[in-house]
């Protein structure tokens, strides 16, 4: 734990302080958007339970409702369905509020000190504010990797496996999920457990449309989002690929490279953590994983834009209370956190966002150089502050709580 005190953790020891920012910035930030009429994703997602309702396609423009397409998998019909019969600006503050308490809650479950739990909470409520102004799923894909990680290591291998397909079959990120299995200390049960709700989640959305349209929608979603991504990575875009690829295209001006030159050696470096296998009951190692788990389809993905980085900002914050309180650590929070969530904010000055934030994408930098930080960790075992066993009896594996 942090043990130097300083102004941040003064201000993490105050439980009513960290409730009101999370949730009165979330509030915020979506009430804002919505006195402007500025709700389009939450309209797009209300539609997707009618469409799917009504058996009309789910992955064409719809200029009388939205302008944009929607590009989530049919189960989110069901996901969404609490939602879509309220009144619209009504719907629209509680699929936001929602999104904040899912994050929180699964950040209250990660295996950490309360105190650290908090200061990760503090450092993310301005990425928060942003995102819940976007009304997107991002919160909910942030809650469900942190909740595989977390169930898994506790051994409810069912609960773990809910959680990845539910992200898997809604925005696909979830599949990320995946990269917990080694620390499951029941991987027959995981292994099943994924096949079961894969049934389930495939079959939920039939319930209120038919068979045959639910089948044709996966083969229109593989097609949306192919297409998506040549979207993504055109010239002239500014606010998609705000990721690894995009800053390096944008910084050394090679907007031909391949995405998969980024990518491939992504997969690989991320693979290579778990030669590290024989310390996966260490609870260092296993946060690192998550860390860098949390951040990969977001460095690595072309469909990433700011509001996506609440998936990732956590990562970040789940590092630093991880560190000693040195001045380097604290430099570096200070600028990942000044570049992560202030970039594309008021708080930088307009000719900062728009000539040097958003061109160069450089809310992916901290995040990217993290990611490599932590690989690098791993692979020459400088994540262990101190040595805890390699192995340990089965009644052991549940998660540590201090580090």
């Amino acid at each position: 734990m942090r043990e130097k005190r300083n102004v941040l953790t003064y201000l993490a020891e105050k439980e009513w302080l960290i409730m009101s920012l999370w949730f009165g910035l979330a509030f915020l930030g979506a009430i804002m958007e919505i006195s402007r009429e500025n709700i389009n994703n939450f309209l797009i997602f209300k539609n997707v339970f009618f469409h799917v309702l009504h058996q009309q396609p789910l992955y064409i423009h719809y200029p009388a409702e939205y302008y944009d397409v929607n590009l989530y998998g049919p189960v989110f019909s069901i996901v969404i369905a609490p939602f879509a019969g309220l009144d619209t600006h009504l719907g629209a503050m509680m699929w936001a509020l929602t999104g904040a308490a899912a994050l929180f809650y699964a950040i209250r479950q990660l295996p950490l000190t309360r105190l650290q739990q908090n200061i990760i909470l503090l450092l993310c409520t301005q990425e928060l504010m942003g995102a819940s102004g976007w009304f997107q799923l991002n919160q909910f894909i942030g809650a469900f990797i942190i909740l595989t990680f977390t169930n898994t290591i506790k051994g409810k291998e069912l609960w773990a496996t809910f959680f990845i397909v539910l992200g898997t079959f809604t925005k696909f990120y979830g599949i990320v999920g995946l990269a917990f299995f080694f620390f499951s200390p029941n991987p027959k049960r995981f292994i099943g457990g994924l096949f079961l709700w894969a049934v389930v989640m495939f079959a939920l959305p039939m319930v209120i449309s038919s068979p045959q349209y639910i089948v044709n929608c996966y083969f229109e979603w593989y097609a949306a989002l192919v297409h998506k991504n040549e979207l993504n990575v055109g010239a002239n875009v500014l606010f998609q690929d705000i990721s690894a690829g995009g800053l390096i295209k944008r910084v050394f001006h090679i907007p031909w490279l391949s995405n998969m030159a980024v990518l491939v050696p992504a997969v690989v470096m991320f693979l290579l953590q778990y030669t590290q296998l024989k310390y996966r009951y260490n609870s260092r190692y296993r946060l690192y994983i998550l860390c860098s788990t949390l951040m990969f389809p977001v460095l690595f993905s072309t469909s990433s834009e700011s509001p996506t980085y609440i998936i990732a900002i956590p990562a970040i914050c789940i590092w630093y209370v991880m560190q000693p309180a040195t001045k380097w650590n604290n430099i570096f929070i200070f600028f990942a956190i000044l570049l992560v969530s202030f970039s594309h904010s008021d708080v930088v000055t307009p000719w900062v966002r728009k000539n040097l934030a958003v061109p160069y994408a450089l809310k992916a930098l901290p995040c990217l150089v993290l990611w490599l930080m932590i690989a690098y960790e791993i692979y020459t075992h400088k994540f262990l502050v101190k040595k805890e066993p390699v192995s340990r009896p089965v009644q052991e594996l549940a998660a540590i709580t201090h580090l």
